[in-house]
C-alpha cells in the first residue's frame, strides 16, 4: 500500500500581530509618560578679579565659634544677642559702610549665628560682606 506523501508546507512566522502589539505598547508608554519642564535660571557670574583686591587695613572681621559666640577683629563679645554685635558693627565700622565685613565661621558653628552676622551687615547698611571658607585639594592633587 502505498500513501501519498504529503507536500511539506514551509512553516510560517506571521509578524503582523507581533508589531501590532509592539506598537500598542509603544503608544501607551507615550502617553502614561509624565513630561515635566524642567526649569532653571540662567545666571550670568561675575567675573573674579584679584589685581584690585581692597584694602583689608579697614575690613571688620566677624570670627563666629563652634558654639555660636562672637568675635569682632578679634575681640570676643560679651554676649550672643544681636544688640550686642550691632553695637560692635557700628563701633568698628565708625560709620563707613562701604568698609568690607568678613565673617569666618567655624564649619560646626550653628547657622543661625552666621544668618545673624549677615541680617545685622545688612540692615546697618554694609555692602561689601564676604565669607571666608577653606580650600580644600582632592586626595590625588596637590597643592599648586
Amino acid at each position: 500500500m502505498r500513501f501519498a506523501r504529503r507536500s511539506r508546507q514551509e512553516v510560517d512566522v506571521n509578524l503582523t500581530p507581533l508589531i501590532d502589539v509592539v506598537f500598542l505598547l509603544l503608544i501607551f508608554f507615550m502617553i502614561s509618560t509624565t513630561f515635566t519642564r524642567e526649569t532653571h535660571l540662567s545666571i550670568d557670574l561675575p567675573k573674579a578679579e584679584f589685581d584690585n583686591a581692597p584694602s583689608l587695613e579697614s575690613a571688620i572681621e566677624i570670627s563666629i565659634s563652634k558654639r555660636g559666640d562672637y568675635a569682632v577683629n578679634g575681640v570676643a563679645l560679651l554676649n550672643n544677642k544681636a544688640s550686642t554685635l550691632m553695637a560692635a558693627f557700628n563701633e568698628k565700622g565708625k560709620g563707613e559702610k562701604s568698609a568690607p565685613v568678613i565673617i569666618t565661621a567655624d564649619s560646626a558653628a550653628p547657622h543661625q549665628s552666621v544668618v545673624t552676622a549677615l541680617d545685622i551687615a545688612g540692615r546697618l547698611g554694609f555692602t561689601k560682606v564676604r565669607i571666608t571658607t577653606e580650600l580644600t585639594y582632592p586626595a590625588n592633587e596637590s597643592a599648586r
